[in-house]
C-alpha cells in the first residue's frame, strides 16, 4: 500500500496550485496498483514554461517548450521520479484541444506515471495507445 506522503506536489515560478491533492493522489495510487506496481516516491513540480525550458536545455539538450519532463529515478520495482509540468503549456494544450484545464492537467499528470510504468509515445501507434491509456485512466478519476 502507498501512503499519501509518497507523492509530493511542489510549485516553482507559478501561482497555480493543484486542487484536490488527496483525490489526485488516491487516483494515481489506484492506477499504479492496477498496473501491479508500487510507488516509492514521486515529486510533481508544477512550473512555468521558462522554468521547464531551462531544464529541457540544461538536462536534456533540447531547446523547445514541452508540457512535461519525467526524470525516472527508479532503481527497483517501486516507482521513484521527479515529474516537471509546465502549467502554461497545459493551459495552451487545454485551449487547443478544447478541453477543461483540470481535465488536461490530470491527463499530463497520469502521462508521466504511464511513462514510469513503461508506456512510451515515440511512434504514432505508441502515441495512440498512450492516449487510449490516458483516457482509460481519466475515466477512473473524479474531478
Amino acid at each position: 500500500m502507498v501512503s499519501s506522503s509518497s507523492i509530493g506536489y511542489f510549485y516553482e515560478d507559478v501561482t497555480f496550485e493543484l486542487s484536490s491533492k488527496k483525490n489526485t493522489t488516491d487516483w494515481i495510487t489506484r492506477i499504479v496498483q492496477l498496473e501491479q506496481a508500487e510507488i516509492l516516491h514521486i515529486n510533481y513540480i508544477f512550473c512555468s514554461d521558462l522554468y521547464l525550458l531551462e531544464i529541457n536545455k540544461s538536462r536534456l539538450g533540447h531547446d523547445y517548450f514541452t508540457d512535461i519532463i519525467t526524470f525516472d529515478q527508479s532503481d527497483s520495482a517501486a516507482l521513484e521520479a521527479d515529474i516537471f509540468i509546465s502549467v502554461e503549456r497545459v493551459k495552451e494544450n487545454a485551449t487547443s484541444e478544447q478541453v477543461d484545464f483540470n481535465h488536461e492537467i490530470h491527463r499530463v499528470i497520469i502521462h508521466g506515471i504511464l511513462h514510469l510504468l513503461g508506456y512510451t509515445d515515440k511512434t504514432e501507434s505508441q502515441k495512440s495507445e498512450m492516449r487510449k491509456k490516458e483516457d482509460s485512466c481519466l475515466s477512473l478519476h473524479r474531478f
